[in-house]
């Protein structure tokens, strides 16, 4: 049988790699009460300091205006804090707050053990090549 292109293509590899890894994991995350883009706002803000809502959108892989809308209603629940730039005024800054860290905190353990799980048959070594290699080809070296 002949390989189909799609079997070679990085970007569906990717792809496909991607929605088998988070799949399972999804599942953890709405039982939290979060979606998926909830969720990569959160633990993107953990650990770090405030940053643009551009800067944001380019983290959790997302369009700006629904960026925007869901860190308004995450603002609202009080899991995020948004101020003024003081280096620019007309941008915003996007941080976590306590309450935020509090939701976010326990999937992150839930993400750690599952990552470890669906790359089991990999060595350490391996498994560090291959972030390594991914953060490469994401320009994140």
């Amino acid at each position: 049988m002949a390989t189909r292109f799609i079997d070679n293509y990085l970007g569906y590899l990717l792809g496909q790699a991607n929605h088998a890894l988070f799949k399972a994991f999804d599942a953890q995350v709405r039982q939290a009460g979060l979606g998926s883009l909830e969720w990569r706002v959160l633990a993107t803000l953990l650990e770090q300091p405030p940053m643009s809502i551009g800067q944001l959108t380019d983290e959790v892989l997302s369009q700006q205006p629904t960026v925007t809308k869901l860190v308004q209603r995450l603002a609202a629940q009080g899991w995020l804090s948004l101020c003024d730039d003081p280096a620019d005024q007309r941008r915003t800054l996007v941080a976590i707050t306590a309450q935020g860290q509090a939701k976010v905190a326990p999937l992150i353990d839930v993400a750690q053990a599952h990552e470890v799980q669906s790359l089991g048959g990999m060595s350490p070594a391996e498994v560090q090549r291959l972030k390594t290699q991914l953060r490469r080809l994401a320009g994140r070296s």
